[in-house]
């Protein structure tokens, strides 16, 4: 099975502190989320993040409904966490969100590691649908953190330099 990677940092001019604890949220997902997947925590509030921590998802993927759950696998405040999927629908889900606070803010990056199901199938799959939905979301994330935290405009896709490409 092919492992995919997405990345994405994005530049917020604020404290590593007030961006982690946002991210640290978990209702906060559903505000980042766009509406078409209809995104629900089915998780029992209040929810305590810390490594361990389960958390339990209700979605339409392309109008099948399904089931996610994650485990926060590492939690590292404020720097870090890692959610990892235990069940739903990929063969291998592991999200790594870090946060850097470089002087003026904290560039935050998204490295993703997910590979999916069903061999060749889930292969073509990913190059007709998954990867442009997964683009997707995460294009309306970075506008969402950006309307929440007032950034200057983000740089989709960037990869390294975010504060240099803002100067």
């Amino acid at each position: 099975m092919r492992t995919f990677v997405l990345q994405r940092d994005q530049w917020i001019p604020s404290p590593v502190e007030e961006v982690f604890a946002f991210f640290a949220d978990a209702k906060n997902l559903e505000t980042i989320t766009p509406p078409w997947p209809g995104f629900r925590i089915l998780s029992a509030e209040p929810i305590t993040m810390h490594a361990g921590t389960d958390l339990v998802y209700r979605l339409r993927w392309h109008c099948l409904p399904l089931r996610w759950v994650t485990e926060i696998a590492e939690w590292v405040p404020p720097f870090r966490f890692v959610d990892v999927q235990r069940r739903g629908p990929y063969a291998r889900w592991h999200h790594t969100h870090e946060f850097e606070p470089p002087e003026g803010g904290t560039r935050m990056r998204d490295l993703l590691r997910y590979t999916l199901p069903l061999g060749r199938l889930g292969h073509l799959m990913h190059s007709l649908i998954v990867r442009r939905d997964l683009e997707a979301i995460f294009d309306y994330r970075a506008r969402r953190v950006e309307q929440i935290f007032r950034t200057a405009p983000t740089r989709i896709g960037w990869t390294q330099g975010a504060k240099e490409l803002l100067q």
